[in-house]
């Protein structure tokens, strides 16, 4: 058995000495000071704690207001930083919009290679020969007339075929229209001209008071003026695989001798899109 001093010994029962008022403390005295009232107020006052929060040390900047965290709130990962994302997107837009000047640039070079190799031109509306057979007017403001016109369309494009479809003329006189024909759609080749033949006939169209009195003028004087509007879609075929349709619209401005043998005398036709 190990032998214990008897300060360590949990037997051993030190014996409590009656306290002396007259014994002096040993040691240095220390003097306690009494706070004043109006210096209570400076004081901090002491941590409060709360049953549910964690007593440890806060790391928030004094003087910066907290947020309390809500019921059922919950912290979040890592997040990107705010300026790493608008790095990203720059980097993004700069990519797309390098990407788009690429594609206009190499676009605009292809078209204009096609341009410079195939030299394409529009067609032509033509009209090569007209005869007005008949023009009279019925109570004095019903129009009946037969009209023969010869119509050319034309292709000046060497390197290029066009295929005209949906063709429509219309035959005029002043703002009134008088008579329309269709056209079976064709092809014309390479530099090439095709002619129409088209018959137009006119059946007890009324006319306004002063158109009728102009038109009736017109067949006395031996010169009746009118309009042929064509409408139709052409499709320029450059080689097997460049394709490319639009809408072309062909005008005419005639003048004709009077009937029956009413022969052309003078026209004025252009073509636009």
């Amino acid at each position: 058995m190990s032998w214990q001093r008897p300060e360590s010994n949990p037997h051993f029962y030190r014996p409590q000495l009656p306290h002396d008022p007259n014994s002096q403390p040993r040691g240095r005295p220390t003097k306690i000071s009494e706070i004043e009232p109006h210096d209570k107020e400076k004081l901090p006052y002491p941590h409060q704690h709360v049953d549910g929060q964690s007593s440890r040390p806060s790391h928030q900047q004094p003087g910066l207001p907290t947020r309390p965290q809500q019921q059922g709130e919950y912290s979040q990962g890592p997040r990107i930083p705010r300026e790493r994302r608008t790095k990203l997107l720059e980097w993004f837009g700069a990519v797309f919009c390098a990407i788009l000047w690429v594609v206009i640039i190499v676009g605009g070079l292809i078209v204009l290679i096609i341009y410079l190799v195939f030299r394409p031109r529009s067609p032509g509306f033509d009209i090569s020969s007209v005869t007005l057979n008949a023009a009279y007017l019925d109570m004095g403001h019903l129009l009946n007339a037969d009209v023969t016109l010869l119509v050319n369309f034309t292709n000046p494009n060497k390197k290029v075929r066009i295929d005209y479809s949906y063709m429509y003329i219309n035959l005029y006189y002043e703002t009134t229209l008088i008579s329309t024909q269709y056209i079976e759609p064709f092809s014309a080749a390479k530099a090439e001209s095709k002619f129409a033949y088209i018959h137009m006939v006119t059946s007890q169209v009324r006319l306004p008071q002063a158109e009728s009195s102009r038109l009736q003028k017109q067949i006395e004087s031996n010169g009746v003026m009118l309009q042929v509007k064509g409408i139709f879609r052409a499709r320029s075929n450059l080689g097997s695989v460049l394709r490319y349709s639009y809408w072309l619209h062909g005008q005419c401005t005639i003048l004709t001798a009077g009937p029956p043998d009413g022969v052309l005398i003078k026209r004025k036709c252009k073509t636009k899109h």
